[in-house]
């Protein structure tokens, strides 16, 4: 009896890419076929090519990314037409012309920003105008099929497909939970080992730490993009939740990086041997208690009972060494601790 083949890898990875990316693909697809079919019932007499550019430079993971994107566009296109119009009013096509309207646009590009990056669509279509032989024609046709994409793209963006926060953030709340507590534990296992084995954790919590940073960053994107997604209003409550959460996480990291740096520095010191030597005794049962904090909190468990506990482990330790190298290794639980309070009482 023959056995099924199995699936090549390739056609799983392309499965893959298919499930994560094609949702996003129709909604292109749908937004620029209704951005163009809607210019041409407005009039358009030639093929609206700049209505149907204009979601395929916005539609990107959300409708608020959509939607500043579009606004952006907008913008852009239209200052850069009227500068463009502008120098040519004045000036021949040239290389000085052309000079000033890229500086020109430059410096409406850094105002003209809507949230985000320089808005380089205005030095760009400021240069598009040198290349049409009827300017105002141009600009006019440009103008107006760039405003039906961009409405086109803010309508439908958030009801076509629309991304998940909710799903998202759990992933990167998990993961997040997950880096503390993997940065809180190994720095603790190398504390008074090696250097080399020091200098290496303090790489690896550094690491840790830019992907928390960037996980709050599109935390934050995400819920902001709750005030432009109806079809996922319902979940507002949980989105808000995770959010919070991966932002005390991200106000966490920075004291998970000054305890690995802190353990680098002391780790291989003779003098410190003793310190160190207490440390080793008392840190692995205070970091196992603040991790369990950790993990309640942003899990959105009861932090209390955790808490307390580490409260006592950290008494119990500053009672058995108060000399300045033991209180620098505390300091990082002590501030963690403090966060942890503030996120359940804010």
């Amino acid at each position: 009896m023959n056995r099924p083949a199995a699936r090549a890898p390739g056609l799983g990875r392309a499965k893959d890419i298919l499930v994560t990316e094609g949702p996003a693909a129709a909604r292109i697809v749908v937004t620029v076929a209704v951005a163009w079919q809607a210019a041409l019932w407005l009039g358009a007499d030639e093929p609206p090519v700049y209505a149907a550019i204009v979601p395929l430079v916005a539609l990107r993971g959300d409708p608020m990314t959509a939607l500043a994107t579009s606004l952006q566009r907008v913008l852009g296109v239209v200052a850069g037409l009227l500068i463009g119009i502008a120098v040519l009013n004045v000036l021949h096509p040239s290389t000085a012309a052309l000079a000033l309207v890229v500086a020109i646009g430059l410096a409406a590009g850094m105002l003209l920003r809507a949230g985000g990056p320089l808005n380089i669509q205005v030095p760009v279509s400021s240069l598009l105008v040198f290349a049409s032989t009827s300017p105002d024609a141009y600009a006019l046709h440009r103008f107006w099929e760039t405003g039906v994409g961009a409405a086109v793209t803010i309508l439908l963006a958030p009801l076509l497909w629309p991304p998940d926060p909710r799903r998202t953030l759990a992933a990167l709340a998990a993961d997040c939970r997950t880096r503390l507590i993997q940065a809180l534990t190994s720095t603790t296992a190398v504390l008074g080992t090696v250097p080399a084995a020091a200098r290496d954790n303090l790489d690896a919590v550094t690491s840790d730490i830019e992907a928390i940073s960037g996980h709050a960053a599109r935390a934050r994107e995400a819920a902001r993009a709750m005030r432009f997604n109806p079809l996922r209003r319902r979940h507002r409550d949980t989105v808000a939740r995770l959010a919070r959460a991966i932002d005390t996480a991200d106000r966490l990291a920075p004291h998970l990086s000054t305890l690995a740096r802190e353990t680098a520095a002391f780790t291989g010191r003779d003098d410190l041997i003793p310190v160190l030597a207490d440390a080793r005794r008392h840190l692995p049962g205070l970091a196992a208690s603040t991790a369990e904090a950790i993990t309640d909190t942003l899990d959105g468990a009861d932090p209390r009972r955790a808490q307390a506990s580490a409260r006592a482990d950290f008494a119990a330790y500053a009672r058995a060494d108060s000399r300045p190298a033991a209180t620098a290794l505390r300091r990082p639980f002590r501030q963690i601790l403090d966060d942890l309070e503030q996120h359940r009482t804010p």
